[in-house]
C-alpha cells in the first residue's frame, strides 16, 4: 500500500526549532555531511585570518598611541591604553595559536567577541580617569568606531551568528556606558535637550547616544542579512564545486570542464563532428572466467583491470567514454579536437596491450581471476554530443569508427591476436608521426558482421611471459612501463 504523500513529505519544523538550528549551527537547511566538512575548512582559516587581523589592528594601535605625542595629564593616576593593548595583544596571540592547534569551539568565538568590545569599552570608560574629566567626557571619544570594525571583522567566517552576537554585545556595552555617566552623579546627571551645549561641553544629549546604539544595531542587521545569503552563496559554490569534482570521476576531465564551463547548460540534441580515433578493449573470455566465483571476486577484478587502463588511456591523451562491464570504450580527438589522435591512439593501443598480458601472468601467478586484454582500433568521422533528455543526459560517441571498432575487436580470436588496427587507421596514424612496430605488419583482409565490405586490418601479437609488473607500480610509473 502507498503511503499518501502528505506522509512522505518531512515534516515542518516550528520557529523555535528553526531558531534553535541556526544558533547552534548558523543555518536552518541540513547540508550533507562532506560540505558541512568542506565549510568548516573554510571556516576555520576564516578564523585565522580574523586573528591576524586583530593582531594587526593592536599593533598598529599600539605603534600609534606610542609615536605620538602624550595628551594626558602630567601625574595622571592611570594610563590605560598601555594596559589594554597589552592584555588584548596576549588574548589574540593565544587566540592565533589556539586556531592553529585546534578548530576553534563556538563558546571561545562567542567569548572573543566579548573581550574585543569588553577591552574596547574599558579603554574608553578609562578615558575619563586618564584625562581627569566626568564620566560623560568618554561618550564623545571617536574610539567607539573601532566597534565597527571588530563587528565587521566577524564577516570573514561567513557565519551570521557571530554578527549579531558581537553587534548586541557592542549595543549593550554602549548602553551600559551611558548609564553609568547618568547614574555616576545622582545629583547632576548632566543630561541637556540642547546640541550646543552638548557639542561644546560634557554635558549628554540621549537622543546622540541613542544614535550610536541604533547605529550600531542596524550595521550589524544589514552586515548579518548580507552575510545570510552569502553564506547561501557559499553553500551552493561548495556543492557546485564537489558536483564538478565528482563530475570528473564520472567522465573524461576534458567532458567533464565542458559540462561545468557550459554557458547555457547542456542540452540534448547538441554534437559536434569531429575526425577521431575510437580503442575498444574487452576480456576475452570473461563470462566463463567469472562464471561461478565470488562477487567480490569479480569486482576485484574489473576494479583492477579499470585502474591501469584509465592512466594508460590518459597519458596517451585519450578519455574513457563508458565502461561496458569488462570492455572499455575510449576515445582520441573526440571530447577535444586533436591533430595527432589516430597515432596517440595507435601507441596507446599498443601499450595498452603489452600491460594486459604483464596484468593477466601477475594475476595467474597468484592464482586470481584473470583473463586476456583485447583491443581493436578504427578511426575515421563520430558524432560526439548528448543524448537522452532534460532530465537524463549521456554524453556519447555515435559513428562508423565506433562501429567499426567494436565489431573487429571480435577478429581477434579469428587471427589469434592481441589486438586489431584498420589499416585506414594505421594509415593516419602514420601521417600523424607513428613510426612503431606496426608499420611492417601484415594486413589481412577480416569479413566484418554487419559491415558489407572486408575490412583490411593488421594484428598486434603480445609475447607471453613478459615481466611482471603490478598495477601499482604501473601506476606509481605514470602508465609509462
Amino acid at each position: 500500500m502507498t503511503a499518501p504523500v502528505a506522509d512522505l513529505a518531512p515534516p515542518r519544523r516550528s520557529f523555535f526549532d528553526r531558531l534553535r538550528a541556526f544558533v547552534l549551527t548558523g543555518h536552518n537547511d541540513p547540508l550533507p555531511k562532506r560540505v558541512r566538512r568542506a565549510i568548516a575548512l573554510q571556516e576555520e582559516r576564516a578564523e585565522r585570518a580574523i586573528g591576524w587581523a586583530q593582531l594587526s589592528i593592536v599593533l598598529l594601535f599600539g605603534a600609534l598611541y606610542f609615536l605620538a605625542p602624550s595628551t594626558s595629564i602630567p601625574n595622571a593616576p592611570v594610563e590605560p591604553v598601555p594596559m589594554v593593548l597589552t592584555l588584548y595583544l596576549i588574548l589574540t596571540v593565544i587566540r592565533i595559536v589556539w586556531s592553529y592547534r585546534m578548530r576553534l569551539p563556538g563558546w571561545s568565538l562567542a567569548l572573543s567577541s566579548i573581550y574585543d568590545i569588553g577591552l574596547l569599552m574599558a579603554l574608553i570608560w578609562l578615558f575619563h580617569v586618564q584625562y581627569g574629566q566626568p564620566p560623560s567626557f568618554y561618550l564623545k571619544a571617536p574610539t567607539l568606531l573601532y566597534v565597527f570594525i571588530f563587528i565587521s571583522l566577524r564577516a570573514l567566517r561567513f557565519d551570521a551568528r557571530f554578527v549579531l552576537w558581537t553587534g548586541l554585545v557592542a549595543a549593550l556595552g554602549w548602553g551600559a556606558m551611558v548609564l553609568y555617566v547618568i547614574s555616576s552623579n545622582p545629583a547632576n546627571n548632566m543630561i541637556t535637550r540642547d546640541y550646543i551645549t552638548y557639542m561644546t561641553d560634557n554635558a549628554i544629549l540621549l537622543g546622540a547616544e541613542f544614535d550610536k546604539i541604533i547605529s550600531i544595531l542596524v550595521v550589524t542587521i544589514i552586515l548579518a542579512a548580507s552575510l545570510w545569503r552569502g553564506r547561501a552563496l557559499l553553500v551552493r559554490s561548495v556543492e557546485e564545486g564537489m558536483a564538478a569534482a565528482e563530475l570528473k570521476r564520472f567522465f573524461a576531465p576534458e567532458i567533464a570542464a565542458q559540462i561545468a564551463g557550459s554557458d547555457g547548460g547542456v542540452t540534448p540534441g547538441e554534437g559536434a563532428m569531429r575526425e577521431a580515433a575510437v580503442v575498444v578493449l574487452d576480456l576475452r573470455g570473461f563470462t566463463d572466467v567469472v562464471s561461478g566465483s565470488r562477487p567480490e571476486d569479480v569486482m576485484a577484478l574489473l576494479n583492477d583491470y579499470q585502474q591501469w587502463v584509465v592512466p594508460i588511456v590518459q597519458r596517451h591523451g585519450g578519455s574513457i567514454d563508458k565502461f561496458l562491464g569488462d570492455g572499455v570504450l575510449a576515445t582520441f580527438g573526440a571530447a577535444a579536437p586533436s591533430e595527432t589522435a589516430a597515432a596517440d591512439a595507435v601507441r596507446a593501443l599498443e601499450h595498452l596491450l603489452e600491460e594486459g598480458a604483464r596484468w593477466d601472468a601477475t594475476r595467474r601467478a597468484r592464482d586470481q581471476l584473470s583473463a586476456r586484454v583485447n583491443g581493436a582500433l578504427a578511426t575515421g568521422q563520430i558524432l560526439f554530443g548528448a543524448v537522452g533528455d532534460e532530465s537524463r543526459l549521456e554524453i556519447t560517441v555515435i559513428g562508423e569508427a565506433v562501429n567499426v571498432s567494436s565489431k573487429i575487436e571480435k577478429h581477434n580470436k579469428v587471427l589469434g591476436s592481441a589486438g586489431v588496427v584498420t589499416q585506414a587507421a594505421l594509415e593516419r596514424a602514420r601521417a600523424q608521426g607513428y613510426d612503431g612496430p606496426l608499420l611492417n605488419a601484415e594486413v589481412s583482409a577480416a569479413q566484418v558482421d554487419g559491415v558489407a565490405q572486408p575490412v583490411n586490418v593488421l594484428a598486434i601479437h603480445v609475447a607471453a611471459g613478459l615481466p611482471e609488473a603490478t598495477s601499482e607500480e604501473m601506476r606509481a610509473s605514470g602508465g609509462d612501463i
